[in-house]
């Protein structure tokens, strides 16, 4: 690499770092995701997401007003091939505590899972209960992610398409049990900015062999369709992710979100003046009173009255 190069590299890295570190902190503050004295199991699979997501919050850390500690952990999930030798060096050079869980999931997900179905449903609800377990066998206050945006507005239309759900994944969760808070740091970073940011730092990158090489996951087709409204329509998904943190259920149809069955009109309530009124106009220039009660209003007579007095 020449050495022009390398410093547009170093300067790209050090204002996408900027931003990743403004938009994790933004998240953290938004949902009050870590807190004084808390200790945050981060989940870490090798892949460029949870690096990135432990690179950022060790650089926070040292800059936070409060204090909190940071454990990285790995589940084994003994996946064929798996080089078990890259994390811990990775780790070690960090000088951050860690733990790296062996269980082979692998192979229970293989016998029940026909061949040719995903295997991501099974593989993630064993991998959830066995890192639950051991958050609180150690102690920690909080269970980090590191999901992103990206997965976040892509999991909203594989419920909506496949699952007939509005439902994605929330930037902060308390489990059934209540037993842990999970946060997703990351909810506001994307996924593009955090590929070249580990490409950049050049993150030890271990690919999922288990799931990774299915190419009919619903997933990829979402993620298809996202990627091709962003590059058509520029901003579209920041639309999207503003609208799921703008919801308004009273102007939806679901009845557990909003008491639909006793609105009734308030008797009470002033009445609103008629657009007669309104537009300052004598209401005979363009209202018939019919028999039954019920006031016609000549639209094409009205624009015309309406448009003669405001000349």
């Amino acid at each position: 690499m020449s050495e022009e190069s390398s410093k547009k590299n170093t300067s790209r890295l050090i204002k996408l770092q900027k931003r990743l570190r403004r938009e994790v902190g933004s998240a953290i503050a938004d949902y009050n995701m870590i807190e004084d004295g808390d200790k945050i199991m981060c989940c870490l699979s090798g892949g460029k997401d949870s690096y990135a997501m432990l690179d950022i919050l060790m650089n926070l850390q040292q800059r936070a007003p409060i204090q909190f500690e940071i454990i990285a952990v790995n589940l084994d999930q003994k996946q064929p091939g798996f080089p078990e030798h890259v994390l811990p060096a990775y780790l070690d050079k960090l000088n951050v505590p860690y733990h790296i869980l062996e269980k082979d999931t692998y192979s229970i997900v293989k016998d029940k899972i026909p061949e040719g179905k995903t295997t991501c449903s099974l593989c993630s609800r064993l991998r959830r209960g066995t890192l639950y377990s051991f958050a609180q066998r150690i102690g920690a206050t909080k269970i980090a992610l590191g999901h992103h945006r990206d997965d976040i507005i892509e999991t909203l239309f594989l419920n909506m398409f496949f699952g007939g759900k509005m439902k994605a994944m929330p930037a902060k969760l308390l489990s059934d049990d209540g037993a842990n808070v999970v946060i997703r740091p990351m909810a506001y970073c994307r996924e593009k900015d955090l590929e070249e940011y580990a490409n950049l730092k050049e993150f030890p990158i271990i690919p999922c062999n288990l799931c990774g090489s299915q190419t009919n996951l619903k997933r990829v087709a979402v993620k298809d369709m996202l990627n091709q409204w962003d590059r058509q329509y520029p901003g579209r998904i920041e639309t999207i992710f503003t609208a799921m943190q703008n919801t308004a259920p009273s102007q939806g149809v679901d009845r557990e979100q909003f008491d639909f069955v006793s609105l009734k009109r308030d008797p009470d309530a002033p009445q609103r003046a008629d657009i007669a009124a309104e537009a300052n106009l004598p209401a005979f220039d363009f209202l018939d009173i019919v028999d039954n009660g019920h006031i016609n209003v000549d639209t094409v007579k009205r624009i015309d009255i309406v448009q003669t007095y405001k000349a």
